[in-house]
């Protein structure tokens, strides 16, 4: 199974696929834009090694080096942006994780059975299965004939804080951190700057998120992630909702009818 994009949602369900017996590999980008980055697999690509909830993955840099690591048990994350690495390996399942709220590229014919998360598809045209990633009664909901519910553009609330706790860029250039996630900040604190512009906590939370400092941003792109709960380990957990979101992949990969063959024996499984 190949997974492209391996940020907290996606992570999800490459914990639950992993934990269930499947070999999974994750493509990203060569800096991924990653903000939850303590629980986040593609992580590895700048870490080399990244370890969240007992699985561990590692940076491969080759197609052969894949194959080691997924016989020994470690989730293998290779810089893809292209995608060249579906034409490469021929997996069984591609899962778009990649959260663009838009369609990047990916295809029905890219693998026997394609799943994608939140809005950006539609079930039955460009992918088999869309991922509902919205919080509410259909989270985690398997999409078979149709779309996820659209982007509403607003963050969630969190103990009483929507946008107030998503840290944004004000001006283009480069992170400069000044705090590590899993901090507990003080209102009024300066978390981060870009271009020597202050990014400044609104109210009192512990940091849950990020962006590397390797990434350039632009002006007004989410950069980090404030919690108000201030629970110093829910920032190194996989959360609520990427679980929710993992299971249905679990469910789309189980209930799938040509993933079968692959699961039963019924055919040689020589793809990934």
């Amino acid at each position: 199974m190949l997974v492209r994009g391996g940020g907290d949602l996606a992570s999800g369900a490459i914990y639950r696929l992993h934990r269930a017996g499947f070999p999974v590999i994750v493509t990203e980008l060569a800096q991924p834009l990653l903000v939850r980055r303590a629980v986040c697999y593609g992580s590895a690509i700048y870490e080399g090694v990244m370890e969240i909830d007992g699985v561990s993955a590692q940076r491969a840099e080759t197609d052969h080096a894949v194959g080691a690591m997924l016989a020994s048990g470690v989730v293998p994350v290779l810089a893809d942006p292209d995608g060249q690495a579906i034409r490469r390996l021929s997996p069984a399942v591609v899962l778009d994780g990649r959260m663009a709220k838009k369609n990047l590229g990916t295809r029905l014919d890219d693998a026997p059975l394609v799943v994608a998360l939140g809005p950006g598809f539609t079930a039955g045209t460009d992918c088999h299965a869309v991922i509902e990633t919205n919080r509410g009664h259909d989270l985690g909901r398997v999409i078979w004939q149709g779309a996820a519910e659209a982007d509403t553009g607003e963050p969630g609330i969190t103990a009483g804080q929507s946008h107030s706790r998503v840290l944004r860029a004000p001006s283009a250039g480069y992170v400069q951190a000044y705090r590590q996630i899993g901090e507990i900040i003080e209102a009024g604190q300066v978390i981060a700057s870009v271009n020597g512009q202050s990014v400044v906590a609104a109210f009192t939370g512990v940091l849950r998120g990020l962006i590397h400092e390797q990434v350039r941003v632009e002006a007004g792109a989410k950069i980090g992630d404030l919690d108000p709960r201030i629970r110093r380990e829910n920032c190194f957990t996989i959360s609520d909702k990427s679980l929710a979101v993992g299971g249905g992949v679990l469910e789309a990969v189980l209930a799938a009818p040509q993933v079968r063959p692959y699961l039963t024996g019924y055919e040689a499984p020589t793809r990934i």
